[in-house]
């Protein structure tokens, strides 16, 4: 008997670590906005989002959003903010990929800014889940827009609805 409740009590633990490990993992590829950006300001306050995997690149089978952007900016920090919006809204059917100009990009974000990138910032590009080009331009955009795109393209008319 006791040996199975001290079986019971690391099998709780096990799934207990397992639990926190998924949600960490979870946390980690989350948008984060940088909290110190000045939006009134072209001064480079950094990284403007982070939280994502700095390598990743298109996602084959959903819809795709690509920001291009620079730290010192203004317009990419307001963009940043309604990215981050955005990816909490559409977490696990849009693939974010965020691309900081300022930093060594990975070959999958090189060939993203050499396919799309057209000079301005931020850019903002849409893929379909066959990866192609459903939008792409430069300056900002709202979040309506953007959810409208994203709706339009997951077939999803409960959400556009609400739009």
């Amino acid at each position: 008997m006791r040996y199975f409740r001290t079986g019971i009590r690391m099998g709780v633990l096990l799934a207990g670590a397992l639990v926190l490990t998924a949600a960490l993992l979870a946390e980690n590829q989350q948008l984060k906005l940088n909290p110190h950006l000045d939006y009134n300001s072209d001064r480079v306050d950094g990284p403007l989002v982070t939280g994502n995997d700095t390598q990743t690149g298109v996602v084959a089978g959903k819809p795709n959003y690509v920001m291009i952007y620079g730290e010192g900016c203004f317009n990419s920090k307001r963009q940043a903010r309604r990215t981050v919006a955005l990816s909490k809204r559409y977490q696990d059917k849009v693939n974010f990929v965020i691309i900081d100009l300022d930093k060594p990009q990975s070959p999958a974000q090189l060939k993203l800014v050499q396919s799309y990138y057209e000079g301005s910032i931020p850019d903002l590009v849409v893929l379909d889940s066959n990866g192609k080009a459903v939008y792409n331009q430069a300056g900002e955009q709202t979040e309506e827009v953007l959810s409208h795109i994203f709706d339009t393209l997951l077939g999803d008319h409960a959400l556009q609805e609400r739009h």
